[in-house]
Parts: C-alpha cells; sequence; structure tokens
C-alpha cells in the first residue's frame, strides 16, 4: 500500500512522492495479522498524473532503497531492518484509471463558495482582511514584484489575509510565494486591457483556465467602478452590466470552486443588480468619509447577496487644515480615519464578507511625475475622503514608497489579528 504526497503543479497535473509498504501472503492458511509488522516489505514511489473530472492517467516509477539510503535512515533514528527494505524492486508503470486506487495526501486548490451572505473556504468561514496591491517601484509606471518578499512579510505581520490586485499576476512563482504566506488573491480583470487577459478580448478566460486549481485565488473580480465611466461603452453603462453578466456565465461554465464578483463604485442601483444576476457577490469601493458602514444597511434592504468593501480608505496628506489636523503631510488623519472605519466594519461583521483597504504603499506613478511624491490626482466619489474632501492619490498606502510603516499600518496590524466572530 503507497502513501503518497502530491502537489498539484499546474491545472490538471500534479505530481506525488512517498513511500510503498507490501506484505505478500503465502499459500498457507495459517494467516497472522501479527506477521505484517515483521514481513513487510518497504521501497520508494515517485509519479506523476494528469486528471480530467473523474479520469486519470498515472505514470508512477518504484524502486527499492540501496544501502546508502538505508544507512542515511538508520543515522536518522529510524530502524529498519535489512529484511523490511525492498532492494530488488525497479519499474515503471502507466495507469489509467477511473478512481485513485491508493491514499493520497495532496494539496490542491481550495474550494470557495458563498453561503448566505459570507464566503466558505473549504467549508469554513472566510472573512476578507484584506489590501490593494500594485507595487509600481520609484520611477516608474509599471508593476514590479521585485519587492514582494518583504511586502509578502509586511502584509502577514499585519494580520492581511487577502490581496486585490488590479491585473491578473501571470507568474507562478508568485502566485506560489504568496499561497506560501496562508494569502488569498482576488484577481480583477478589466474590460479594455488591448488583449491583456482582458474581457474584450476574450482572453479572460484563458486566465481562469490557467490558474483556477491554484491554491492562491480566492475569487475573479469583473472590473473596477466602471459604472462611473458610461463613457467607456457608448455612453450607455447598461453595455457594461450586460458583458460583465456575460463574462461572469463564462467563468462559471469552467470554474465551479470560485465565486465572481465585481468592484462597484458605491451602492449598485437597480439596472446594475437587474442586468448583473450571474455573479456571486458584490464587491464595493466606499469613500463615505469615515462612515463607510451605512452601504451594508441600504444593501442589506434590496440585496440578500454577499457584499465586501472592495475599497475603503484615506490618504495622509491634508490638503487644508482641519480640526486637529494640520495641512500637508498627517499621517495621524489617516489613521484615525482607517481605525474608525475599520473599527465600525468589524463591529458590523455580520453584515459583509469582509474589507480591503486600499491600499498597501504609496503610488509615487498617479499624479505627475513617478520620481517623487506629488500631491493631487482625481478619482471619481473623492470627496468622500477624509478629513479634507480630496483624493491625494499618491498617498494612500499604509507604507510609504520605501515600505516605512505608517501609523496606519500598527491601526490595521492590531485590528486585523484580532480574532473575528464571523
Amino acid at each position: 500500500m503507497p502513501i503518497i504526497f502530491g502537489y498539484k503543479i499546474l491545472g490538471p497535473i500534479s505530481v506525488f512522492a512517498g513511500p510503498s509498504f507490501k506484505y505478500s501472503l503465502s499459500n498457507s492458511s495459517n494467516f497472522d495479522l501479527e506477521d505484517i509488522k515483521d514481513k513487510y516489505t518497504l521501497s520508494l514511489l515517485l509519479g506523476s498524473r494528469v486528471k480530467f473530472r473523474s479520469l486519470s492517467l498515472g505514470l508512477r516509477y518504484e524502486r527499492g532503497l540501496n544501502n546508502k539510503e538505508l544507512l542515511i535512515i538508520n543515522a536518522n533514528g529510524v530502524d529498519l531492518e535489512n529484511a523490511n527494505v525492498d532492494i530488488t524492486t525497479n519499474k515503471l508503470t502507466l495507469n489509467i484509471s477511473a478512481f485513485l486506487l491508493f491514499l493520497s495526501f495532496s494539496i490542491f486548490s481550495d474550494d470557495v463558495q458563498v453561503s448566505q451572505n459570507k464566503l466558505l473556504l473549504d467549508g469554513n468561514a472566510f472573512y476578507i482582511k484584506g489590501i490593494c496591491y500594485h507595487p509600481v517601484p520609484l520611477g516608474s509606471k509599471y508593476r514590479s514584484f521585485n519587492k514582494i518578499d518583504q511586502d509578502l512579510a509586511l502584509m502577514k505581520e499585519a494580520g492581511i489575509n487577502t490581496i486585490r490586485v488590479y491585473e491578473p499576476i501571470d507568474d507562478i512563482e508568485i502566485l506560489n510565494k504568496i499561497s506560501s504566506h496562508g494569502i488569498k488573491v482576488i484577481i480583477s480583470f478589466g474590460f479594455n486591457q488591448n488583449g491583456f487577459f482582458d474581457i474584450l478580448s476574450g482572453t479572460f478566460i484563458d486566465y481562469v483556465e490557467k490558474y483556477k486549481d491554484h491554491d492562491s485565488i480566492l475569487l475573479w473580480e469583473l472590473g473596477n467602478e466602471y459604472n462611473y465611466h458610461p463613457e467607456w461603452f457608448g455612453g450607455d453603462i447598461a453595455n457594461w452590466y450586460k458583458a460583465l453578466n456575460d463574462a461572469s456565465k463564462k467563468i462559471h461554465m469552467i470554474d465551479k470552486h470560485h465565486p465572481v464578483s465585481t468592484a462597484h463604485g458605491d451602492l449598485p442601483d437597480e439596472q446594475a443588480r437587474s442586468l448583473v444576476s450571474d455573479i456571486d457577490m458584490w464587491g464595493v469601493n466606499v469613500y463615505r468619509w469615515d462612515q463607510p458602514v451605512s452601504i451594508l444597511e441600504q444593501w442589506a434592504e434590496v440585496s440578500d447577496k454577499p457584499i465586501y468593501f472592495a475599497e475603503l480608505g484615506s490618504d495622509s496628506y491634508m490638503t487644508i487644515t482641519r480640526d486637529i489636523y494640520e495641512e500637508g503631510i498627517s499621517e495621524l488623519a489617516q489613521a484615525d480615519a482607517n481605525k474608525i472605519m475599520l473599527d465600525a466594519v468589524i463591529d458590523n461583521i455580520e453584515l459583509s464578507a469582509g474589507t480591503v483597504i486600499f491600499q498597501f504603499a504609496d503610488g509615487l506613478w498617479k499624479a505627475g511625475n513617478p520620481s517623487k511624491q506629488d500631491v493631487g490626482g482625481w478619482a471619481p466619489n473623492s470627496s468622500g475622503v477624509p478629513y479634507d474632501g480630496t483624493a491625494n492619490e499618491e498617498f494612500f498606502g499604509i507604507v510609504d514608497i520605501d515600505r516605512n510603516k505608517k501609523k496606519s499600518y500598527e491601526v490595521v496590524k492590531t485590528i486585523f489579528n484580532k480574532p473575528v466572530a464571523n
């Protein structure tokens, strides 16, 4: 009987290895279970498997242990008698089967489902404690993962369990690193991204097919605040809603294990809800000063689908002096606002599936010269950004461009590391 430990590399392809225990029955009728401990033999099993639904094709190589390997095992505290070690087997086996006939412990993709207004990860409640992540280095305008190890360590320390990205990550090494830190990813697909896994070209479905079995994936997200831009859809936002709904249907056809959502700017109206019926949950980008929870009560009155905050947050620059916050850089204003918002969301945890803070690191590419931090910028509905009613786009990070922690980082760390009664 082989005991196999497996790892899914990509899609239907997995590799496995483990010990194989054998016991040969003699022709004698005097079979005694006590004999097994003295008469079994041990060998090694390696292999790979390609599985399509209930059909699998496996290639397995089994061989005995050599004397050097036996010495190494015995030297590490495992006492194996020569009689219990197979030193003769050396065979390659091809298997085609409809069922697995061996015990296998494998690391495969997680099953993510929605139940009532919550997310379930392998049957257990999962509450999103997320961060928006679009790391653009100083002096550049393009995303780079050159600081991924440092970033993941900081996220893990802060209790972050989910990353939301604005374009797909087509790099399995990066996804593997994210997964190794116990962090999930919300993958967002844009409508027209010049054919880069976008909805318009249909290539988004290629990405879903490629990575739907990777255990870093939490859910698929279609579009970001497109309801603010009907001009992108011939002046009629209904065109976007129909494209969104059709894209969701296509994902559901090939992936039954991850929900589909969208990131909507504030509360979805009746037109949005009626035309977008196929998605499993709604993400909302909410900038209502420091009172985002009001949207949850409004949502509960019109829909029973799960909702999560795809964006909420504040920047660390004050364009005016207001109350105790002076004009200029103000980490205190950002920290106070984020604390009030996160406390309110957690206090009403039963009303949402989680929250994603905007954002991880300051984005110096957004409002001017990418080699320095500029004041200003523009975002839809940004008059609700506390506490000056202005979205200073390059100051939203909970860490700065060099990964120095702001006051807001400590706020997020304290709140996200508290256990939640989900």
